[in-house]
């Protein structure tokens, strides 16, 4: 049984790795898909210095200031966060409500003054077509 442990573990070093190989790991790990001891098991990476050193080389994180692109949160910041959402899609909901309420009230008062117009009038302001007028230009031409 040693001796199979002792056949599975090759010494490797950073330059066994290809470049796209080591530019996936760091993918995976700054997508947050997978942590550095998930991918060193699953690529086989012995050091997890390896790795590091490929996500300083190779990633996004800002090692000077020493602060990641995008924190992990809380289940308690991100339920605020989402409540915060909620509050104001609610507002715009309601904005949009009410602008559909003026809009919808305005196409009334439009209509009654057309209808105003017509009548006092005496003119068509409404154009009602009759249907074989409605045509367009090239049905016509086919109808003989």
């Amino acid at each position: 049984m040693k001796e199979q442990q002792e056949m599975l573990y090759i010494k490797r070093t950073q330059k066994d790795y290809s470049l796209s190989l080591k530019l996936q790991i760091v993918k995976d790990i700054e997508e947050g898909k997978l942590g550095i001891t998930a991918c060193k098991k699953k690529y086989g990476i012995q050091s997890r210095s390896t790795v590091v050193s490929w996500l300083r080389k190779y990633g996004n994180f800002d090692w000077e200031n020493q602060t990641p692109t995008n924190m992990s949160k809380t289940p308690e910041q991100r339920i605020m966060e989402l409540e915060a959402e909620v509050k104001l899609l609610q507002k715009q909901k309601a904005f949009l409500e009410k602008q559909a309420y003026v809009a919808d009230k305005k196409a009334i008062i439009f209509d009654m003054m057309i209808n105003l117009a017509e009548k006092e009038y005496q003119i068509d302001i409404r154009k009602n077509l009759p249907p074989e007028q409605s045509m367009t230009s090239a049905e016509k031409k086919k109808k003989p």
